[in-house]
């Protein structure tokens, strides 16, 4: 209990719940605002849409309406005005939006307190709630400045992960009004996910937002570092300016190196990248990789790519 008044507190929210992971969170969050048969809007990027095995749809019978992710991170307004169903019983009614703070397959980038609102205020008029998933919230309001709670204002709820910047071994949290919150803890169990030894996890997790947090910051300057590297070496293609927060993706253009056989080669060196479709290939920073790390991570994607 403590950890989740903690969650809920810094994300100023009424009540928070602690889940075993960001996915069991947001398919908690789905259940307790969707009905079966009604439609959630969302990004056709989004981890919810593309890493979470469908959950809400064969669980939960909800409608997934994915639009177009920007490059940044952001759904676009209009693309989310148009995607709003009109009351016809042909359709599935619009309950939902949901967002993705800092973006994995965008790279890190970070949805700003003013695109929140801005969302907000197209949801609220429609009469729909929003939910955030903030997995990697802390590190978007690290690059911007600002508290977490700013960023979340606007989202009706919020799931946040304290097993990725954070260095817990497990758990992530789920947000939002007293009501809400109750709905998603009947949800978890129904899922499987209540446990009576949480406490164990929960001393972790209060570690973690207690100590982890103000440190973000380095991971965003090893991240950094690593994409200024991997810009001078032949065969990747990215822009290290856009690298915000703790994620770095890249594209390989190498006549001799497929992402796979990267993957393969850097993994016998000791370095772990992750090759996320196409030629792209993600690399992500955290408490474990200081600056040393990065330095000898360059050394051996410069070995692989020269030769």
């Amino acid at each position: 209990r403590r950890l989740e008044a903690l969650a809920a507190d810094r994300l100023g929210k009424p009540a928070a719940l602690l889940v075993t992971s960001g996915t069991l969170g947001n398919l908690a969050a789905l259940l307790a605002w969707c009905g079966r048969g009604d439609e959630v809007i969302l990004g056709d990027q989004s981890h919810t849409f593309v890493y979470e095995a469908g959950g809400s749809a064969a669980l939960g019978g909800i409608h997934p309406h994915p639009v177009p992710t920007q490059p940044d991170g952001r759904l676009d307004l209009v693309d989310l005005e148009a995607a709003l169903r009109p009351d016809n019983i042909h359709f599935p009614p619009s309950r939902l939006i949901c967002l993705e703070n800092s973006h994995n397959r965008c790279g890190g980038t970070v949805l700003d307190a003013a695109y929140m609102q801005a969302v907000g205020s197209l949801a609220k008029q429609a009469g729909l709630a929003v939910h955030l998933d903030g997995a990697r919230l802390w590190n978007a309001a690290a690059a911007l400045g600002v508290s977490p709670a700013e960023l979340a204002a606007d989202a009706d709820s919020v799931s946040v992960c304290l097993s990725k910047g954070l260095a817990a071994p497990v758990g992530s949290l789920l947000c939002g009004p007293s009501d809400f919150v109750a709905r998603a803890r009947r949800a978890r169990k129904m899922l499987g996910g209540g446990m009576r030894q949480a406490g164990v996890l929960a001393a972790a997790g209060l570690v973690a937002l207690d100590e982890m947090v103000e440190r973000l910051p380095e991971d965003h300057a090893n991240a950094r570092r690593l994409a200024e590297g991997l810009a001078e070496l032949p065969g990747v293609q990215i822009d290290p300016t856009q690298v915000r927060t703790n994620i770095v993706i890249f594209a390989l253009e190498h006549p001799k190196l497929q992402p796979a056989e990267l993957v393969s080669r850097l993994d016998a060196d000791g370095v772990r990248v992750l090759a996320i479709g196409g030629k792209r290939l993600r690399a992500v920073t955290h408490y474990e990789v200081d600056r040393a790390g990065i330095e000898r991570s360059l050394v051996a994607f410069g070995a692989q790519l020269r030769a």
